[in-house]
Order: C-alpha cells, then sequence, then structure tokens
C-alpha cells in the first residue's frame, strides 16, 4: 500500500464533497488517523452531517447515525436486553454505538444524561450494560456534530466530555467561488451515495500504526511542555491541559507530520494543530476578552520555538 497516494486519493474525494474546506478536511483525517473522535461545531446548513457521512463511507468502515434529541434515553444508543419468550431469557440487542464509526448528529440536543452514555464508549472502547462488559467494534470513532450553545434546545457538553474529543473543528460559511460551485454541483447526497470506501480497516491500522511510529525529538517534546505549562500558568487560561490532552497534542502533531510526508515532528507541526486540538479543552479568563481559541492562539505567538 502507497501511503501518502492512499492520503492524497482520500483528500481529493472528501474535496469534491465540501468543497473550499480542505485546511479542515486534512484536520479531519489527520483526526482520525491519530485514533480520536471527532466533533464539528457550526450552525446549521454548513455541512457538519455532510462531511461526517463522507469521512465514514471513504474509509470504508461500517458507521451508524444517530440523530440526538432530548428524549434520547442512552439504552437507545447502547442497546438493550429484551425477554425472548421462545429462548425463556434476556436477550441483548445491541444499539447503533455498536459500530466501527458513530455519527452522533446535534449531540448537545441530547439531555446530559444521554451524552454521558458515551464517555466509557470513547474512553475505553466499550460499554457496560446491565452489569456485562461489551467490547465495541475496532476501529471504533465517534465524529460528532454541534450547534452553537446560544441556539434553542442546545445543552452544552460537559468539560469530562468535551475532553474525549480529540479535535473541535468548525467549517465556516463558503467562500463565493466555492458556494457557486454548490450551486452549480450535484446534490450532495446523491454525491455520498456514489463515494468508493478508499480504505479498508486492515490499511486504516497500518496508516495508525505509521503514524504512531512518527519520531518527535527532545527539543519538540520541550515546546510542547512549554506550552502545556503556559496554558496551566493561570494567565491565559483558567485551568490547563492536562497529561491526557497533551498526549492528544502530541498525536495529533504526529498525524499532522504524516500527513506532510515527513517521519518526524515539527514544533510548526505542533502550533497547527494546537488550536483545534486544546481550545475546547480550555476556558479563558474572564478578563481576557477572546475566546478559548484567540487565547490559544495568542499563547502561541508568546511562547518562543525552541
Amino acid at each position: 500500500m502507497n501511503a501518502h497516494l492512499k492520503i492524497h486519493q482520500l483528500s481529493e474525494q472528501l474535496n469534491t464533497v465540501i468543497v473550499g474546506k480542505s485546511s479542515q478536511i486534512s484536520d479531519c483525517v489527520g483526526c482520525l488517523l491519530a485514533g480520536g473522535h471527532l466533533l464539528i461545531e457550526d450552525v446549521p446548513g454548513v455541512g457538519k452531517t455532510t462531511l461526517a457521512h463522507a469521512l465514514a463511507r471513504s474509509f470504508g468502515l461500517q458507521f451508524s447515525r444517530v440523530q440526538f434529541t432530548a428524549d434520547l434515553m442512552p439504552s437507545d444508543l447502547v442497546g438493550v436486553s429484551i425477554y425472548e419468550r421462545g429462548r425463556e431469557a434476556f436477550v441483548f440487542h445491541p444499539g447503533p454505538v455498536f459500530a466501527q464509526v458513530l455519527l452522533a448528529d446535534e449531540i448537545n440536543r441530547a439531555s446530559p444524561k444521554t451524552q454521558s452514555a458515551l464517555l466509557e464508549a470513547m474512553e475505553e472502547k466499550q460499554v457496560t450494560v446491565e452489569g456485562s462488559t461489551r467490547a465495541l467494534p475496532n476501529p471504533f470513532f465517534v465524529i460528532a456534530t454541534q450547534n452553537p450553545h446560544d441556539q434553542l434546545g442546545t445543552y452544552a457538553l460537559p468539560e469530562s466530555q468535551l475532553d474525549r474529543f480529540h479535535m473541535r473543528l468548525s467549517l465556516g460559511y463558503p467562500d463565493r467561488v466555492a458556494e457557486r460551485e454548490l450551486l452549480r454541483g450535484a446534490e450532495r447526497r446523491e454525491l455520498i451515495e456514489q463515494l468508493p470506501a478508499v480504505l479498508s480497516a486492515p490499511e486504516l491500522a497500518q496508516l495508525q500504526r505509521s503514524v504512531s511510529q512518527i519520531h518527535s525529538a527532545e527539543a519538540v517534546l520541550e515546546y510542547l511542555q512549554d506550552l502545556v505549562a503556559a496554558t496551566r500558568s493561570g494567565r491565559w487560561f483558567v485551568q490547563g491541559l492536562s497529561p491526557r490532552a497533551a498526549l492528544a497534542v502530541l498525536r495529533a502533531a504526529k498525524a499532522q507530520a504524516f500527513l506532510c510526508g515527513r517521519d518526524y515532528v515539527a514544533p510548526d507541526d505542533i502550533a497547527a494543530i494546537l488550536p483545534q486540538t486544546a481550545a475546547h479543552r480550555l476556558t479563558a479568563r474572564s478578563d481576557a476578552g477572546r475566546g478559548a481559541l484567540e487565547q490559544v492562539r495568542a499563547m502561541l505567538d508568546a511562547v518562543p520555538l525552541p
């Protein structure tokens, strides 16, 4: 398998569905190659769910889609045991979480109780139902979409839930050229149905192993620790990044380096992915006058490169 040819084919295919968003698509691919879960946050109608569908189909993985609503219960996700008279026993019926890719559409429209049903699945790749622990398929990804918190009928994701997502991305509105291409082109749903699988599950596992073997020099690790220490200093944020978050940043940087065709992590890789990987885990100080994403970028400018 020519790894970089496969990645190029994958990116080109995704760019035919979501036009004008090549950098966000690259981040999405890198997130999944790093083995992380992906949160796409934006206003309705800019292609969040379309991108999630296209990612699942292009990676060639079994997937299921769940529309999160206020009345969705945890058992609707993980499954439930039902008594079957013919067997004279309770039989477990697995829910949609038992898929290689779970598309959690508008995840913040469900209650916190239902949102929390994903915590064990996203961290441990297993679910515990009625005292029994059941392993999820391998690989297992959650690609979730989220509406802005100021919209009606939304529940803010708790910090523990946000921490399970490797990256949070925003698509934004398309530029004029990209929107004209959308207006002239075919219906996006029709394009998704025609997408072939570019990768298989074994090929994806091989790519993930390649990403994990990307070298990170001591100077790069020192730079990452400097950035993590800056988040904990109290100057920029209320609370800093955890060790788990630091590991997530490093994995994302390795994926970034792999996508650039390098076998080592550069400081620029850390800087390029830090806003997407760290901002949703942080809360800016109240006197900062800007959000967490802008605060991360300001911090990057203040921390010197090695």
